[in-house]
């Protein structure tokens, strides 16, 4: 096994890699200092609240200090952050980065509709695309303020291409955790669970000073009632509790009942527990999110994907009694771009629209499920999510001097950054305590060349599909 990993890596760097990135993604060495100094810190943790013109000390990736005029240490590399706003890096708690070079071939037709197009071109992918997609989708999110992905992989053709994804993720500038699934999005066929239990148990094989976790892409069966593939689910279910991995499943879709009875069955089979997280479940009832919240599980929502497909408005007043409530992009394919910015203003104007009411929901709550909630539902939040001494430095330092942020003159800014923000007001994204993004710009990737592999990508995939 070893083997093969080196032979495809090498392919990897050589189809990708080598144009697209200058070097894999690292933490910070040991040693390494940063002070961030002066800006408007939201920490996103209730008991410490907002510090204006504060700094942040960072030491061996990690938030050591968060005060007034802290000292510089020496060598320390010092970032003036004077007239900016520095906050948790997003949490994206669910995507589906493999997909992302398929943006913008979804055009509302029946021949066009997502699962239709997805279904036929995912079938074509080599482990080169499965890579470069999943690269592709990672550096965006971190261009963008997202620190920390959950990339849910359900496109696993074979060996091959689940060691791409994996090596994606490890060259990825971002914090992720890899769900490991099917080969489609169907249930035919069912989790090489043999691969699954061989990557945790040499889970230290994967150097990424602890960036990467691994959990399973699981879905329901397509039929509810069917004994024999339920045997199958059961199987990939048990041995993802033995290992101790992080579970995620859909509950969703337009079909009358389908959602419900899906979160019904997860109810039924006391499948709901700590370290599974539902994705979606936009028209739950209240008797089933009171069961989710009662057995520990998470919940992540996905506005932008959501009302794209038709499966319903997510109205955030629904999930008012889940404490391991988050966001997800749900793959930039189908919501366009990773703009957790555009996510939480769908789901504010959503909120208000429906309930008639400009107060139904804070721009401060919005921000806590962008970046707190949801490390918390993927039960990450004692690594990071919230800028607290001891946590991991993922952070992201956002701009005010834009046209589409002109006039702000202090104060909670919040609301500026729920209404207004955009990914390109991002000036500087921290993860592990090494800037990935500086000055507006990436410091590691040739982002040209990134984009031209993915156009050419899916050129050769829709190719092979013909």
């Amino acid at each position: 096994m070893a083997m093969r990993r080196r032979d495809l890596g090498k392919a990897m760097c050589g189809a990708v890699l080598a144009s697209a990135s200058t070097h894999a993604a690292a933490d910070a060495p040991p040693g390494d200092t940063t002070l961030i100094r002066g800006g408007y810190v939201m920490t996103m943790e209730a008991a410490r609240g907002d510090l204006p013109e504060a700094d942040i000390l960072v030491r061996d990736g990690r938030i050591a200090e968060i005060g007034h005029g802290l000292p510089a240490p020496a060598g320390a590399d010092i970032v003036e952050a004077a007239g900016t706003v520095v906050l948790p890096g997003f949490v994206d708690a669910h995507t589906h980065g493999s997909i992302s070079q398929m943006r913008g071939l979804y055009g509302n037709t029946p021949e066009t509709a997502f699962f239709s197009v997805t279904s036929r071109l995912s079938a074509h992918y080599t482990p080169e695309d499965t890579y470069l997609g999943m690269l592709l989708s990672a550096v965006e999110s971190a261009a963008s303020g997202i620190t920390t992905t959950a990339d849910f992989f359900d496109n696993v053709r074979d060996r091959a291409h689940a060691e791409a994804g994996l090596k994606a993720l490890r060259d990825a500038p971002i914090r992720a955790r890899l769900l490991y699934g099917m080969k489609s999005k169907t249930t035919a066929d069912p989790i090489d669970l043999a691969q699954v239990e061989e990557w945790q148990r040499g889970w230290e094989e994967h150097p990424a000073g602890g960036r990467l976790s691994l959990g399973l892409a699981w879905r329901l069966p397509q039929a509810l009632d069917d004994a024999q593939a339920w045997a199958v689910k059961d199987r990939e279910w048990e041995i993802a509790r033995r290992l101790g991995l992080p579970i995620q499943v859909h509950v969703s879709g337009t079909v009358p009942g389908r959602a419900e009875a899906m979160f019904d069955a997860l109810i039924a089979r006391r499948m709901l527990r700590p370290g599974l997280q539902v994705i979606h479940a936009t028209d739950a009832r209240d008797d089933q999110i009171a069961a989710l919240e009662e057995a520990g599980s998470g919940l992540v929502v996905t506005p932008l994907t959501e009302h794209r497909v038709g499966y319903g408005l997510t109205r955030i007043d629904r999930f008012a009694g889940i404490r391991r409530l988050g966001f997800g992009i749900d793959g930039s394919a189908l919501a366009g771009f990773t703009d957790m910015f555009a996510l939480m203003r769908l789901a504010a104007l959503t909120q208000a629209g429906s309930a008639r009411n400009e107060q139904a929901v804070s721009p401060r709550r919005l921000l806590e499920l962008a970046t707190v909630g949801g490390a918390r539902a993927l039960g990450l939040d004692a690594t990071t999510g919230s800028l607290v001494p001891g946590r991991a430095a993922d952070l992201q330092i956002v701009r005010l001097d834009a046209w589409n942020l002109a006039g702000f003159d202090g104060g909670d800014p919040s609301a500026l950054l729920v209404y207004s923000a955009r990914p390109e007001d991002v000036t500087a994204v921290m993860v592990a305590g090494r800037f990935v993004k500086r000055d507006g710009h990436l410091t590691s990737y040739n982002v040209a060349a990134l984009h031209n592999q993915a156009r050419q990508s899916i050129r050769n995939i829709r190719r092979r599909a013909r």
